[in-house]
């Protein structure tokens, strides 16, 4: 599988990648656990209380498959790759974007450039100075290395400037969305002088984030130390980390219970089993969103009344019902409602109703039968049996086929019919265009777009983020973007975090995961 097609992802695949993942992680995870269980004890208990120090034992699913953040950037990982790098800004809990290694920025006057001005004496942990320069690096290395998942992303930015602690972004077109764009997911800042080789800052991450790797083994385990340097380490009250990859969903609770664990990411139908055993069960919001993909480029779906006709015969309320147990909402946007990109004008635009769907492909000239299509998906995958069942009430037959290697016809573009679901981005636009734009990764009919949507999209670049025309422009490009006949959004989920009640909340900024001001009790 061509590694450039998969790093370029924006967000994870459907979520049976993510069940796949831990199913064949099982055997090896369950070995690994039981192996490490004393020692993950012995450091997160006996040890970590003789030295004063508190232990995160975090067990995550989507541990990162790349610790270079310009190929392991995209999708969940960046949660975790959060750990060691830090970013030029990072989103509060309104989706904000707020100063990080920036302490502040400015636009010129005419939108077209903006400058961050860098807290000053911070270093990489390898002693290499935070700077205008080690900005620039980052942004040119995202841009040109050659299986960044990041250059996608960074297209408003034409050349840049560092002077000191000054780094100037000189863009392509007026964009006020760089502060938000530039957050934790896709800026995160490597030491240049590690970076000089990505394969071994691949093995050997070096940033300027709250914790620095002491041990690393790939796709398995990594134990962190707090970062005494980082520029907000008063803030941060863990001392030590060990993040391992997680077994299957349903021997998480488990771990937790016993202690080999005390935070993990939780699948929805484990919560319950959570909440029984004790354990906090903590919502933390997110931009999550589940699409069917159609290419209206390849029959049938070339016919925009076979699209409007599997439009209607989508039954979101089914997904939400068998899937979420009870934490999920229907959506037919990629925003959950109450963000400010969801437009409410758009909501229910294509309601269910199976009679209409049938009205249609018989004004079309299919037949009940007619339509045969396969669903090409990575791996098992409840949301495909539902899609099959929905489908075949208004006489379309869906053969569901299971490809390991579906990455890579998916971003050729050469999938007839599949599913996938995102994490989105903090910049809504970013979202916007990685859906339906031309060139969109999650826009299976590339280079269809919407009409109007390049206008709309270009008209939300210009609306500085403070304006108070902003919610509604931005709406206005949702609205212009649901236009596309290639997605059928079903529904949204929050990300769920299982974890031991020592653990104090999380702040709640959407799709992040920010250990500012979090205690262990108990530790000291």
């Amino acid at each position: 599988m061509p590694a450039h097609l998969i790093t370029r992802s924006p967000g994870p695949g459907p979520r049976a990648s993510r069940r796949a993942r831990r199913l064949r992680a099982t055997a090896l995870a369950g070995a690994l656990a039981a192996v490490l269980t004393p020692v993950l004890s012995a450091c997160g208990g006996d040890t970590a209380a003789a030295s004063g120090g508190s232990t995160l034992k975090w067990t995550s699913s989507y541990f990162p498959t790349h610790w270079d953040p310009v190929v392991g950037g995209s999708g969940a990982q960046f949660r975790e790759l959060a750990l060691t790098y830090a970013s030029l800004t990072r989103t509060d809990e309104t989706g904000k974007a707020v100063p990080d290694l920036a302490k502040s920025w400015e636009y010129n006057d005419r939108g077209d450039e903006i400058t961050f001005h860098l807290r000053p004496n911070l270093t990489f942990s390898d002693g290499e100075p935070v700077d205008g320069a080690a900005v620039k690096a980052a942004v040119e290395r995202a841009q040109k290395q050659k299986n960044s998942a990041l250059f996608g992303d960074l297209t408003s930015i034409e050349s840049v400037d560092a002077d000191g602690l000054d780094v100037v972004l000189h863009l392509s077109q007026v964009d006020y969305q760089i502060p938000q764009l530039l957050g934790q997911r896709v800026l995160q800042v490597a030491s240049p002088k590690a970076a000089e080789n990505p394969e071994k800052l691949d093995q050997n991450p070096v940033g300027a984030g709250p914790f620095v790797v002491t041990q690393l083994v790939p796709g398995t385990k990594a134990v962190l130390k707090k970062n005494p340097d980082y520029w907000d380490a008063k803030n941060i009250h863990i001392d030590n980390v060990e993040l391992t990859s997680a077994p299957d969903t349903s021997t998480v609770v488990s771990g937790l219970q016993t202690g080999v664990y005390n935070f993990a990411d939780l699948d929805p139908s484990q919560a319950s089993a959570a909440k029984k055993a004790g354990l906090d069960v903590f919502v933390q919001p997110g931009f999550n969103a589940s699409n069917l993909s159609l290419n209206v480029n390849k029959a049938p779906f070339d016919d925009d009344r076979v699209v409007d006709a599997v439009r209607h015969a989508v039954n979101r309320q089914e997904f939400v019902d068998k899937l979420t147990f009870g934490y999920g909402e229907v959506t037919d946007q990629p925003f959950p409602k109450g963000y400010v990109a969801y437009d409410p004008e758009s909501e229910n635009a294509y309601p269910y109703d199976p009679a209409k769907s049938k009205k249609l492909l018989a004004e079309a000239g299919h037949k009940a039968g007619d339509i045969k299509l396969d669903l090409v998906i990575p791996a098992e995958d409840p949301q495909a049996e539902i899609v099959q069942s929905q489908l075949a009430k208004v006489g379309i037959k869906v053969t569901i086929k299971i490809d390991k290697n579906w990455a890579t016809p998916f971003f050729a573009k050469d999938l007839t019919f599949s599913l996938y679901a995102t994490t989105g981005r903090d910049s809504a636009v970013q979202t916007l265009t990685a859906h339906f734009g031309p060139d969109g990764p999650l826009n299976l009919s590339t280079p269809y777009e919407p009409d109007g949507f390049e206008a709309a999209v270009a008209k939300v670049r210009r609306t500085p983020l403070e304006s108070p025309d902003y919610a509604k422009t931005l709406q206005a490009a949702t609205r212009a973007g649901l236009e596309s006949k290639a997605l059928v959004f079903t529904y949204s989920q929050p990300n769920l975090i299982a974890k031991s009640k020592a653990i104090s909340d999380l702040p709640k900024n959407p799709a992040h995961i920010d250990w500012t001001g979090v205690t262990i009790s108990g530790s000291r």
